[in-house]
């Protein structure tokens, strides 16, 4: 009988090891070939109708989280909610320019002078948990449509960016913006390089 304990750790083991579902990038509109030559793009992102978890609205898994944390410790709860949308401008976003503008042939700013825009729509983020023993990688769908930055209206290309993963070597990301900060720079990383391809 004390094969089972043995066994269930066995198993355990392998589903951590066992790598993570790639990430994938679409063109579902247009083409890419209007960025050729350019030298930089403008980028913007926007969080509208994201979807968190096993929740359809944002607000509602906040409400949860600020509500658990708080009944464990007076103003926790508020501490994170706070530091939830606070991590977008303070760690998402720097980390996916930072890959985005390691990997890519076009540099991702902030130029409302820039000919294009590239506006990274967040759809659907996991957060994801690490408890030591047991851990789920971040990820996050997003949807990216680049415009010309005079008519952002209208979308020139867009892409669709689906299960970019957020994790640490070493599995030190206990902390959930760490992780969902990975999931960006792995989102970046990846588009950098697609567009790079793409528009060439």
């Amino acid at each position: 009988m004390k094969l089972i304990p043995v066994l269930a750790a066995t198993l355990l083991v392998a589903a951590l090891a066992a790598p993570a579902s790639a990430q994938k990038l679409k063109v579902t509109e247009g083409s890419l070939s209007a960025l050729k030559g350019q030298t930089e793009i403008n980028t913007e992102f926007t969080y509208d109708g994201l979807k968190v978890g096993k929740f359809d609205n944002e607000a509602d898994y906040i409400q949860k989280k600020t509500t658990e944390y708080n009944s464990k410790e007076a103003g926790r709860g508020d501490t994170w909610a706070k530091a939830w949308k606070e991590d977008r401008e303070a760690r998402y976003e720097p980390k996916f320019a930072e890959l985005f503008n390691e990997y890519g042939g076009i540099k991702s700013v902030h130029n409302k002078s820039a000919k294009y825009t590239l506006i990274f729509k967040t759809t659907f983020i996991e957060p994801g948990f690490n408890v030591g023993v047991w851990r789920k990688n971040a990820s996050m769908d997003a949807e990216v449509w680049i415009v010309e930055t005079a008519s952002p209206d209208k979308a020139v290309a867009k892409i669709s960016v689906e299960k970019a993963q957020g994790r640490v070597f070493g599995g030190y990301d206990f902390d959930t913006g760490v992780r969902i900060a990975e999931a960006y720079a792995d989102a970046g990383k990846a588009l950098g390089k697609f567009i790079k391809s793409k528009a060439e």
